[in-house]
């Protein structure tokens, strides 16, 4: 009981450093906004929400899962809205393209206020991975789950050029999805005619894969020392 309680007491404090650090990003772009008078950047505070969408459906995913089966319908509906939200968490370190000096503010301030945006959402991302890799360990073995894990990276990194290349974005799955399975479909039968998408998934790949290896690495190791 008493160890329930720690861990409940440390969720809790990761959460609430979360939320400073979220609430760091939102006030250094309104200082930017009233020493500017102009909303640049306005759509970082988007892509930061739809980039935490992620790790609220992961987390009630991962609380369904322990009273019920993956195969409830609410719990697939919950794990194709993680899957079909989670690009958006990692896909905000492309707005990085649109970093440039404007005159308003210094570069330097831009690129501090990007790099938290960007890190507060990586952080919601990878986290709402975790919880679902660990919900996958309880019921796969330890090799299927990791490459589940790895096909959900790819996926993702495919995503991210489908909506930076291709102006694709999540709600086009309901949307218009005749139009987004025919740009889908023919980057993955004809791979050879669109080099940049094979380009921008491995590249992503590598970035997201090598990140999450060494967070879960070091998720394992500090397991391993409170024991």
């Amino acid at each position: 009981m008493a160890s329930k309680q720690r861990v409940g007491a440390s969720y809790t404090k990761v959460a609430q450093a979360l939320l400073i650090s979220n609430a760091a990003c939102l006030f250094l772009f309104l200082l930017r906004s009233i020493e500017s008078d102009s909303s640049r950047y306005w759509f970082l505070i988007w892509n930061l929400f739809l980039g935490w969408l992620p790790l609220w459906f992961a987390w009630w995913l991962s609380r369904r899962l322990k009273k019920g089966s993956w195969s409830r319908p609410a719990s697939v509906i919950l794990a194709f809205l993680w899957v079909g939200f989670l690009p958006n968490s990692f896909y905000l370190v492309s707005d990085l393209i649109h970093l440039h000096a404007t005159g308003e503010v210094s570069l330097l301030y831009d690129v501090v206020m990007f790099s938290l945006f960007i890190f507060n959402a990586y952080v919601a991302g990878f986290l709402s991975l975790y919880l679902v890799h660990r919900e996958l360990l309880k019921r796969l073995t330890r090799y299927q789950a990791h490459t589940v894990v790895s096909g959900v990276l790819l996926v993702c990194c495919f995503a991210i050029y489908l909506g930076r290349s291709l102006r694709w974005n999540t709600w086009d799955v309901l949307i218009n999805p005749a139009g987004l399975l025919f740009d889908v479909s023919d980057r993955i039968i004809n791979p050879g005619a669109h080099p940049q998408a094979v380009v921008t998934t491995a590249t992503f790949f590598i970035l997201l894969g090598s990140m999450y290896t060494v967070i879960w690495q070091l998720v394992q190791a500090l397991r391993a020392d409170n024991r």
